[in-house]
């Protein structure tokens, strides 16, 4: 399979940059996209010219290093996949594929197609955790929690903050991600006690970090590659109206 791809190549984060042309042959339809680009940078080598520079780790789905644009959708034309996932097959011979980075002003270009996504973990640090005392670790049965409870706290918790949602938002919200880690919590009885400070001092810091607002047009729902849904950013006013009422 040969593939034209155009790359957004960018130095740092404060240099412009443009869309590139590579011609790359050879390609498996059995490979992932992030070893198609594993061959490219081979080749970029070969030549003593500069490796396209992009986010992974565990090449599995389960991070969310991996995030970019592909044809203009965050992780590419699949839904519920991220882009280390995401397979040559689903591409054919001859196709022309764009790559870019996820872009938005909380997520500053690094290099290429690496962001800097690190006001997600300022939003964590902000709140989203629970206080507990050190020690042994309670019997798992002490605390009994329905089932459809847990797992809808399961589904929130599923978030791995790749950014899609932010990418795919024409505001360059993170609702769905603050909702996710606010709702996963609320939802558990040990997250309970906190819920009031922790869903303001979560929202501050999401609106300091420079996201846009939500306008439910709920595109960051059908670009998430773990499908989470929507509904938890209801929960997240919800949470977020209740403690404003409560601390008056």
């Amino acid at each position: 399979m040969k593939l034209y791809l155009k790359v957004w190549r960018q130095e740092n984060r404060t240099s412009g940059g443009s869309m590139i042309d590579y011609e790359v042959d050879g390609i498996s339809e059995h490979m992932s996209f992030l070893e198609m680009l594993d061959l490219l940078n081979e080749r970029l080598i070969l030549k003593g010219e500069r490796v396209i520079e992009f986010d992974h780790d565990c090449r599995e789905g389960i991070c969310g290093a991996c995030g970019m644009m592909i044809n203009g959708r965050a992780h590419g034309p699949l839904t519920g996949t991220t882009t280390c996932q995401l397979h040559m097959r689903s591409f054919k011979d001859g196709d022309t594929v764009y790559i870019e980075p996820f872009r938005a002003a909380a997520f500053p270009i690094l290099r290429d197609l690496k962001t800097d996504r690190s006001s997600f973990d300022h939003i964590i640090q902000a709140g989203g955790y629970i206080s507990a005392s050190t020690g042994q670790a309670p019997e798992s049965n002490s605390i009994l929690i329905a089932h459809d409870t847990a797992e809808a706290a399961f589904d929130a918790a599923a978030c791995i903050g790749c950014g899609a949602c932010v990418a795919t938002c024409k505001n360059s919200s993170a609702a769905l991600f603050t909702s996710a880690k606010i709702s996963h919590l609320v939802l558990l009885p040990q997250g309970k006690t906190e819920s009031a400070d922790r869903v303001i001092k979560m929202i501050s810091q999401m609106d300091a970090e420079g996201f846009g607002h939500c306008t439910n047009t709920e595109a960051c729902e059908v670009e998430c590659p773990q499908e989470i849904s929507s509904l938890h950013i209801g929960r997240m006013n919800y949470e977020y109206n209740k403690a404003l009422i409560l601390r008056k």
